[in-house]
């Protein structure tokens, strides 16, 4: 790809320095490459040939003498065509993600999609198979090598036994993804791509001009928001039609599969209870005084105002220096933090930077926002940032790093177990952002500046878990509604205003146009109820942190043991080498009063 970080530079006063763009060729040499149109030929040849090969003979082989053995074999040759179907996917998801809006990479993305959706779908017999094998039959057989390899990942499919159709359900179920979700994703990942908002004379893409709302300036600020707030309600339409039929969609699905709440599935996706995050919502809802209400009534004063306007909520503060964060600084800060708590930890961020797997600069129809995609555990993970060089870009470099850490060292658990289920997945991430943030305010001394930073370290912390939760109780107003009929575009926003309102509280005015501004959140179109994990990982972060603080010898060394078991445990499992166990419904309180006494001590810093 070629280098277009100039225009970057050059509106920043080439202050950010060279910023990088990843290298894909680690994963095929281009779109048009040989290697590329062989592996997929092979994907699609090796699924019928393992079809053919298996279908309908797991039974029998797991009660042969040699079941272990046997059924170890077909696992194996099975975790390697996934690996080769992600590595497939990854690549055309990445190379998309570089510029949603040309049509060669959209042809590219979505022909692969096509093919390999039906190539895969040769393979949806072998976990449904496997779960129909009797208990006790397969449990026999995984207790000895070298089945027992996979055991974790045998015991993890189970559960998702109950919730199974018949094979040919869920093969048209799988194979109608591609013109029914899939399409609609990515429908609103190009319009989302494709607008255009004028903010004083200058045409932007949607990150440069969320960025404008952390401007000092108001009047750019709201200048941002106005802009912003125009465009949304122009395209309305389409995006009530996406929100719609999407959770019409998953509607149809869970009433299929039988799951009773609208939220069950993705529960079972991240292995947690729903108690355990029913406790979470309750935890946080009660805590919106103490936490988002307080702080935004501080924040008020500090700006001479009664209230708020929902543009200046995540404004830096008055009087304080606003300075841009240079690349190469960034980058030291980061792995500076990672290194103080473990050298092997900055090692593997190191590789980020060194072997071009980030993408850095803002081009025009580029991915927004920030994320790091573990690609398959026979390659590596590639990280896109949207950098800007302000304060939170750097703390979004942590975040993002701390994934690709995570990803690194779950990767030898092999395609099938290193996945992380999501309420983990943020764990790495957030932990990530705690060392940073601990550094760069343990090297600050002076007050106004260590004020600053605790204020944009709350503002994360509030708009990681009280803005989560809400977005998380938005999603289950607009789905369990959406079962008696459609929404209109009036009654989404009526709902966004009401969950915002209750979360933000009386100290944010929330200024026509705010309404619309559920549109453009991706979660909700991407992983409808992924967000409340971002909640779930800073309370046990905070937690975790605060076990750190306690007892720091050996915590390093439990803590990357945890990240490094990838998908192979339970979080119970994970979290009782520190003596933590998020199934107790006081475990939140500890994350969410980390939140409460730095809104204290901010409390005692004012002027």
């Amino acid at each position: 790809m070629t280098n277009s970080s100039t225009g970057a530079q050059a509106r920043d006063g080439n202050t950010l320095g060279g910023l990088p763009e990843w290298d894909l060729s680690h994963l095929y040499p281009g779109m048009d490459s040989q290697a590329f149109a062989d592996d997929l030929t092979q994907a699609e040849e090796e699924c019928k040939a393992f079809a053919a090969a298996y279908r309908g003979k797991l039974a029998a082989m797991a009660a042969a003498p040699d079941a272990s053995e046997q059924l170890a074999a077909v696992v194996a040759r099975y975790e390697k065509l996934e690996d080769l179907l992600g590595r497939l996917m990854s690549y055309a998801g990445l190379v998309y993600s570089g510029d949603t809006t040309d049509p060669k990479r959209g042809k590219f993305y979505g022909d692969t999609q096509e093919r390999l959706t039906a190539a895969s779908s040769d393979l949806l017999f072998f976990t449904l198979e496997l779960n129909r094998i009797d208990d006790k039959v397969l449990a026999a057989a995984a207790s000895r090598a070298p089945l027992a390899h996979w055991r974790p990942w045998l015991e993890d499919i189970a559960k998702d036994k109950p919730f199974q159709l018949d094979d040919r359900i869920e093969q048209l179920f799988h194979e109608k993804s591609v013109t029914g979700r899939a399409a609609w994703n990515r429908l609103f990942d190009e319009t989302i791509a494709s607008l255009r908002f004028t903010v004083d004379g200058e045409e932007l893409t949607l990150e440069p001009t969320l960025n404008k709302l952390q401007e000092p300036q108001e009047e750019v600020r709201r200048a941002g928001a106005e802009a912003l707030a125009q465009v949304f309600r122009a395209n309305l339409r389409t995006f009530t039609l996406v929100t719609n039929t999407l959770a019409k969609d998953k509607e149809i699905s869970d009433r299929w599969r039988s799951f009773e709440d609208v939220a069950d599935s993705r529960h079972l996706a991240n292995r947690v209870e729903r108690e355990v995050v029913e406790a979470l919502v309750k935890a946080v809802h009660e805590a919106y005084p103490r936490l988002s209400h307080r702080y935004y009534a501080l924040k008020a004063r500090w700006f001479g105002k009664d209230k708020l306007a929902h543009w200046d909520r995540n404004a830096p503060l008055p009087k304080v220096e606003m300075r841009t964060i240079g690349w190469e600084e960034a980058r030291d800060t980061v792995l500076g933090a990672y290194g103080e708590f473990s050298p092997q930890m900055a090692d593997i961020a190191r590789r980020f930077f060194d072997e071009r797997w980030i993408d850095a600069p803002v081009r025009p129809g580029k991915a927004p926002g920030a994320f790091a995609h573990p690609t398959v555990p026979s390659a590596h993970p590639y990280v896109l940032l949207n950098y800007l060089g302000k304060p939170r870009d750097v703390m979004t470099l942590a975040h993002e790093l701390g994934h690709g850490v995570h990803q690194v060292l779950a990767a030898p658990n092999g395609a099938l177990m290193a996945p992380t289920p999501l309420t983990l997945a943020e764990t790495a991430s957030v932990f990530g952002e705690m060392l940073t943030f601990r550094r760069l305010l343990d090297a600050t001394s002076d007050k106004r500046q260590r004020k600053a930073m605790l204020a944009a370290k709350v503002e994360d912390m509030i708009n990681t878990v009280v803005r989560q939760i809400a977005f998380y109780t938005f999603e289950r107003l607009v789905h369990t509604e959406r079962r008696a009929g459609e929404l209109t575009s009036e009654r989404l926003c009526e709902l966004w205003l009401k969950v915002q309102t209750e979360s933000l509280g009386p100290s944010v005015d929330l200024r026509p146009g705010y309404e619309v501004f559920w549109a453009y959140i991706p979660h909700f179109i991407h992983s409808p109820f992924y967000v409340y994990a971002y909640a779930f990982g800073d309370c046990l972060v905070n937690s975790l942190y605060g076990v750190y603080e306690g007892a720091r010898e050996g915590f390093a060394e439990r803590y990357l043991a945890m990240l490094a078991a990838g998908g192979t445990k339970h979080h119970s499992e994970l979290l009782a080498p520190f003596g933590l166990d998020a199934r107790d419904p006081a475990f939140w309180q500890i994350g969410l009063g980390m939140v409460d006494r730095l809104i204290t001590e901010l409390e005692g810093l004012e002027d």
